[in-house]
């Protein structure tokens, strides 16, 4: 900044009660057209599980791995453990990581919609080649251009969501992202059951298939309108005025309006958004950039989705049955998120993140009690114990569904402030990627070492999650993103770390 002038804070003011306006159909289409993002996320987490699995695929690209299957004498917990086999499927998510850094400078510089206009290019080309992929090398490379387009379209869309949400139903339509997410699981999941018996070349369909949500994605890219907070942010005052008009259905937006102008004024003070983050002053969203996206993949609900046709055959289930039994786990997924979309606003966060927690830590402990105690090496669970365990899954996957699946994307899309929201998701999605990544090239070996332990071992962390959201994390229901600043500085633990107002102003004088 220029010498001589003191930068502005943000909001200092409380304006949420002279906010005015309605959901119109214009905020819910664009909405639903955003969140298709969160399709093409969940279309990959669901299809790559079970094209693993099935035979032809593993013929063509990890002959090794088809062997090691066919072996009856094999370990059930080892029967997938293949480096290979794992680079599949992690690939995409390191490769995710980094396009979301990458992508930060491009949506805060650009706008929301190049971002998203970027993921979804990404994400066709990556389609094409993995249907086309002749060989390991081709097949890896579509992976990481997947990656690329999730990398993109993880950061754009949640920060479209909640920014064009009006701020008493900021929770519902921005859990249309999870929700696109589980609807994208859930239809890749029956697609692969159906695949599965087209020889040989079923699995290219399959992930060929990928290219329908993101060229929905591409398109809407180019038909969204950019968001009132993005261009207000890049200097267009009066075009943002006619969207947030256009959204709210009125033209008494005065209010809104002023915070959105307050804090733009702070984002264009700050060079490096990226450095700013650091400052004291956004410590409690940095830590929750950090510890949501790690917690939500700590629950283990990715080694079940990525997973779930591998880890019931490792259990005895048949080809068919396991694969049937993930359609059976994304169908739960999909409607359980619906539970969260309708209470979010009226329960809060806190509410269903608890109780989420304490729900996913009693099925985990019963799954491991049962595999430990029923499921050997070497031989597979009755007919009974099996239905059983399926029960227990679709009762784990159900609570993820309706508390960290999706509010482990909301809340970090809603804590930051205008200067500081493009990095703080982007760190978000990088984060969250980085454990999917790890998660995703190591499961195999912890299920072929910890064998029914690897439960225990996520249960573990719920316990801790649960406990941090407890006594950690704020209740975000009804306050104004651009308000959010003012809620750390009521919260018990945070007021301790926040510095006080005039220091925050001497922090950004120049």
């Amino acid at each position: 900044m220029a010498g001589g002038h003191i930068a502005p804070v943000g909001v200092a003011k409380e304006r949420a009660q002279q906010y005015q306006g309605k959901v119109t159909s214009y905020v819910v289409i664009a909405c639903i057209v955003a969140a298709v993002g969160g399709a093409i996320f969940g279309y990959d987490i669901g299809i790559s599980g079970g094209v693993s699995s099935m035979d032809d695929f593993l013929v063509k690209f990890f002959k090794q791995v088809y062997n090691k299957k066919k072996q009856s004498h094999e370990n059930n917990y080892c029967k997938y453990n293949n480096y290979g086999l794992s680079a599949f499927t992690s690939s995409l998510y390191l490769a995710g990581l980094v396009a979301s850094l990458v992508a930060s400078p491009l949506t805060r510089n650009y706008g929301r919609r190049a971002s998203i206009i970027c993921g979804g290019i990404n994400f066709l080309i990556g389609a094409g080649l993995n249907a086309a992929a002749v060989n390991l090398p081709m097949l890896i490379m579509g992976r990481i251009m997947l990656g690329v387009g999730i990398g993109f379209g993880n950061q754009a869309v949640p920060l479209y969501l909640s920014e064009m949400a009006p701020t008493h139903l900021r929770g519902g339509l921005n859990m249309m992202f999870q929700f696109a997410t589980t609807l994208g699981i859930f239809t890749a999941n029956m697609i692969n059951y159906g695949t599965e018996k087209i020889h040989p070349w079923g699995w290219r369909l399959s992930l060929g298939l990928a290219a329908a949500p993101a060229l929905l994605m591409t398109l809407g890219g180019f038909l969204l309108p950019e968001t009132p907070n993005s261009l207000i942010e890049q200097g267009y005052q009066d075009r943002g005025r006619v969207v947030l008009e256009r959204i709210r259905g009125t033209k008494n937006v005065n209010a809104e309006f002023q915070d959105m102008i307050d804090a733009s004024e702070l984002a264009n003070s700050i060079e490096n958004p990226f450095r700013n983050i650091l400052e004291k002053r956004n410590r409690p969203q940095l830590v929750m950039a950090i510890c949501m996206p790690t917690f939500q993949i700590m629950t283990g609900i990715n080694s079940i989705l990525f997973y779930a046709p591998v880890l019931f055959q490792s259990m005895g289930f048949g080809g068919n049955a396991s694969l049937y039994s993930s359609v059976l786990t994304g169908a739960v997924l999909c409607l359980s998120t619906l539970v969260s979309i309708a209470t979010v606003d009226r329960w809060g966060r806190r509410a269903l993140l608890i109780g989420g927690g304490i729900q996913m830590i009693i099925c985990q402990i019963a799954v491991a009690v049962i595999l430990g105690l029923k499921f050997g090496e070497n031989k597979e669970l009755s007919k009974g114990f099996s239905i059983l365990v399926v029960v227990i899954v679709c009762l784990f996957v159900a609570a993820f569904g309706w508390s960290w699946g999706p509010l482990g994307w909301t809340v970090p899309s809603e804590i930051f402030a205008l200067e500081t929201r493009s990095a703080g998701q982007s760190i978000t999605v990088a984060v969250n990627l980085f454990f999917t990544f790890v998660i995703a090239q190591i499961f195999l070996t912890l299920l072929c070492a910890f064998k029914y332990g690897i439960f225990l071992f996520f249960a573990g962390w719920i316990t801790i999650m649960t406990v941090f959201v407890y006594f950690f994390l704020p209740e975000t229901k009804g306050v104004p993103i651009e308000e959010m600043i003012l809620l750390w500085r009521k919260h018990w633990f945070w007021k301790k770390i926040m510095p006080n107002i005039p220091e925050a102003y001497d922090n950004n004088a120049a």
